[in-house]
């Protein structure tokens, strides 16, 4: 609660006083890295020195320095694998320097440097401007603002979770990892992950800014309509910018740098249930049970503190929890994963082995002058690892075998922006991180520990899983955690206007590289209904990621707390979600191989499109299936956008081929969708779980025997009237559970449709490493425009259950306007006479 201190006249006052004092006004020496063969170029100046370096055509990196060396150090945030100097290998950039200005060209742009007054542009090879600063400047404590100019015509994305709509236009944010229990609304400049990258978006031309320091930065696009700002209060000014024309290029440059994510398990991608907290072995085992007795699938089982010995990392309270080993078992049996939440706070206690090993091992942060820093946090006065130290962080990997030995493959990071019970609600300021020698204090590299806890997760889980892929969930992170792990939106409430929220906040999340997210589903403080659950599951059912989770003393939120109709509406989306699995797997391999999310705005896809540079509250599934949540109560019927091209309704068929608003049916059960033409689903038979697991125990080899089964079952669906008579589909899988995939052990077709006077698929299959067991492969053409004759080496039968059960046969409903065929599983082409 703010007071009437808010406005004290003396803030106004210190903020004059603290204002830019010296502004970057004029290049004195210019001069070329004769080291660099031509890559990196420097401008001299009398307040500070700028160095120009190009990564690749497309992407430049501008860093402020001092004296004469530039420390070209980069932070955790770049991918360890990014090779600068092999990127900029056949890299040739034209140096023309002239008495007021130099310009440097690649392949794509131009940047001009005026010497006086000090400029920076950036242009297009053909003339068209992109990026122009209007000033550069310091003031006495070394914070800097770094301006440019932008227009009405540009629109802002990206920023990671942040609240608010999806455009960020007008908005002001700060990057400083926060535990903010409440309230979430759209005035909240920080909250748990800091992700400083924005993209710029006009018609015609994207770019992208990542600024790459960990401190305390604000990007303001608020202040001025014709221009925006990015501050430091503390090191480096590190300016990456990515040139598109296209975000979806930018997207891909900027995760070629910071990294993308790596598979995960596909039992991650399933329904997650948990509750703060689940209180003991029993109630855990019962959840588990009603599940399946239910038939509602689910994966995974999350524990809150409570599992703990006094909120002690590293134990199982021998009380509540008396047989870990055992329900790990039990669990495992009924096809469930474990996942643990883990906090960096380590109880100060000389009995407890994790605090006693920390101490004698010299890995928890410190003050300057040696004394070891604690906080409060929930088991008291704690101490808390630094990661910034490589052998601190192989110390806590270390330290989860506690958990891998008892079956667990997926760990919760909580707590770690890190929050602490105090006045700064963080570690201090001048707390210490040893950084591997180069010294920093926490005002500098705040918003990195959160990744360097799960980047120390997944790396010691890597390690220990035999092979297996694990799963890591964190709370706070910085650029460069979509390498490590998943993230959820933190601390929400059960409000219609938080559900609403979430739609913005996961796809600029996706935006920002992560694409795996999503919030928790239902809310989780506050008390929920029957009605808000059930629409925010269906809206969650096609987030990446997928959890139910509620606070203490809230309403019990299971999918079956509520009764029916909502029970079943529940149990109908999850299971959809899991029939989908292959079309959702496989958009995590394109995410894991260009950056591009999961799930997406419409801006990303039709990015000249005016009237979806702020739409929020509708999304795509990949780029052919649109989902357009209903997020207010009481509500049976809301507003849809469909864009250009021909849009089917996922439950009518009703068919749109004009570009505009339409009012969609959406009872209770129905959220409405809509699917382009040209557009391939890969679907499977329902499963309760994608356990794979490695238990001796009959029952659950037979269940794990029924699954693989199933999933070896595919089906395609096929939507047909693609105005422009050709389209194309990736289909990826792998087993879904190890890293064998990094070694060719995986199948990627493409299938490509042409429509026309006939209709044919092929099926190009460019790798097929991963033997399957497959007989053969159904395909339901949808909405074909002529009424089929012939389905060249398939014999035509009389009904679908005919079909069903005859290889190379095909069946045509002309009520519903599907076209029924069942091939072999080698089946290179399907032609539609």
């Amino acid at each position: 609660m703010e007071t009437s201190e808010t406005i004290h006249p003396d803030k106004t006052l210190q903020s004059a006083q603290n204002r830019s004092e010296r502004i970057i006004t004029q290049v004195v020496r210019y001069a070329a890295d004769a080291s660099a063969d031509g890559k990196v170029h420097l401008f001299y100046t009398l307040d500070g020195n700028l160095a120009v370096r190009f990564l690749n055509d497309r992407t430049i990196r501008l860093k402020l320095f001092f004296g004469s060396e530039v420390d070209w150090k980069s932070t955790q945030a770049v991918e360890p694998a990014v090779d600068f100097v092999k990127s900029e290998e056949s890299l040739r950039i034209e140096a023309h320097l002239e008495e007021s200005v130099v310009t440097l060209a690649s392949e794509s742009l131009r940047v001009v440097v005026w010497k006086y007054p000090f400029r920076l542009q950036v242009f297009t090879r053909d003339g068209a401007l992109v990026y122009q600063t209007e000033s550069v400047s310091m003031d006495k404590s070394g914070a800097i603002t770094w301006i440019a100019e932008n227009d009405d015509t540009e629109h802002f994305y990206g920023l990671g979770e942040k609240t608010s709509f999806l455009d960020k236009r007008g908005e002001r944010y700060e990057n400083w990892n926060s535990d903010v229990y409440a309230p979430h609304v759209p005035e909240i400049e920080a909250l748990y992950e800091s992700i400083p990258v924005l993209l710029h978006v006009r018609e015609n031309l994207a770019y992208g800014v990542f600024l790459d320091n960990p401190g305390r930065t604000v990007f303001d696009m608020r202040s001025r309509r014709d221009a925006y700002s990015i501050q430091t209060q503390t090191g480096d000014m590190d300016l990456y910018i990515f040139f598109g024309p296209t975000i979806k290029q930018v997207i891909e440059e900027y995760t070629g740098l910071t990294g993308r994510i790596k598979l995960p398990p596909k039992w991650a991608l399933g329904y997650h249930q948990s509750r703060y907290s689940y209180m003991d072995q029993a109630e855990v085992l019962e959840l588990a049970h009603t599940f399946r007795s239910r038939q509602i699938p689910c994966d995974v089982i999350h524990l809150d503190i409570h599992y703990m010995n006094g909120y002690r990392v590293f134990t199982f309270d021998e009380a509540r929890f008396p047989h870990p080993k055992q329900m790990m078992s039990d669990l495992a049996e009924l096809g469930f994963h474990v996942v643990p939440i883990v906090d960096p706070g380590v109880k100060q206690d000389a009995m407890y082995p994790a605090y006693r090993l920390g101490v004698l091992g010299d890995h928890f942060c410190k003050r300057l002058e040696g004394t070891l820093y604690t906080g409060k946090v929930w088991p008291g006065e704690s101490a808390f690892p630094d990661f910034t130290n490589d052998r601190t962080a192989k110390w806590w990997g270390d330290q989860h075998r506690f958990y891998t030995d008892l079956g667990i493959k997926g760990v919760w990071n909580d707590m770690n922006e890190p929050a602490i019970f105090n006045e700064t609600k963080t570690m201090e300021p001048d707390v210490i991180h040893g950084n591997n020698g180069d010294l920093k204090t926490h005002r500098e590299i705040h918003n990195l520990y959160g990744m360097l806890m799960t980047k120390a997760t997944y790396e010691a889980l890597r390690e220990q899983l035999n092979g297996e892929r694990p799963f890591v969930l964190t709370r706070a992170g910085y650029s460069g955690v979509q390498r490590y792990a998943a993230v959820w939106t933190g601390d929400n409430r059960s409000f219609w206007e938080h559900m609403a929220m979430a739609m913005p906040m996961v796809m600029n999340l996706g935006l920002s590289g992560v694409t795996f997210s999503g919030p928790d589903v239902g809310g989780f403080a506050h008390h929920t209904t029957g009605e808000l659950l059930a629409r925010w599951t269906q809206m969650g059912a096609f987030f990446p990621f997928f959890r139910n989770h509620s606070a203490l003393d809230t309403l019990r939120q299971e999918p079956w707390s509520f009764g029916e109709p909502y029970e079943t509406i529940i149990r109908d989306y999850t299971t959809w979600r899991y029939r989908w699995m292959p079309h959702l797997y496989t958009l995590f391999y394109e995410a894991s191989q260009t950056g591009i999310p999961v799930i997406r705005p419409l801006v990303l896809e039709y990015q000249q499109n005016s009237q979806v540079t702020n739409l929020s509250d509708q999304f795509l599934i990949g780029s052919g299936i649109l989902a357009a949540p209903v997020y207010r109560p009481d509500t049976t019927v809301r507003s849809v956008y469909l864009p250009e091209g021909v849009w089917y309704d996922y439950w009518t068929g009703e068919r749109h081929d004009k570009p505009g608003y339409i009012l969609a049916d959406a009872p209770i059960e129905k959220m409405p969708m809509y699917i382009k033409a040209g557009t391939v689903i890969a679907e499977q038979p329902a499963v309760q779980n994608f356990y794979n697991g490695t238990s001796q125990n009959q029952d659950s080899q037979n269940q794990d025997s029924q699954n693989q089964v199933a999933l070896a079952e595919l089906l395609f669906h096929v939507y047909a009237g693609n105005p422009d008579g050709r389209s194309s589909y990736t289909f990826y899988e792998d087993d879904g559970l190890t890293f064998a995939y990094e070694n060719g052990h995986y199948n990627l077709w493409e299938i490509q449709v042409t429509e026309g006077q006939e209709l044919e698929i092929r099926f190009l299959r460019r790798m097929t490493g991963y033997p399957v067991g497959r007989s053969a492969i159904d395909i339901r053409i949808h909405h074909l425009i002529f009424v089929p004759a012939e389905v060249a080496g398939c014999t035509r039968v009389t009904d679908l259950e005919e079909v069903s059960s005859t290889l190379n046969s095909w069946y045509f409903d002309p009520v519903k306007e599907i076209l029924y065929v069942k091939a072999t599983a080698d089946v290179t082409s399907v032609r539609v006479r």
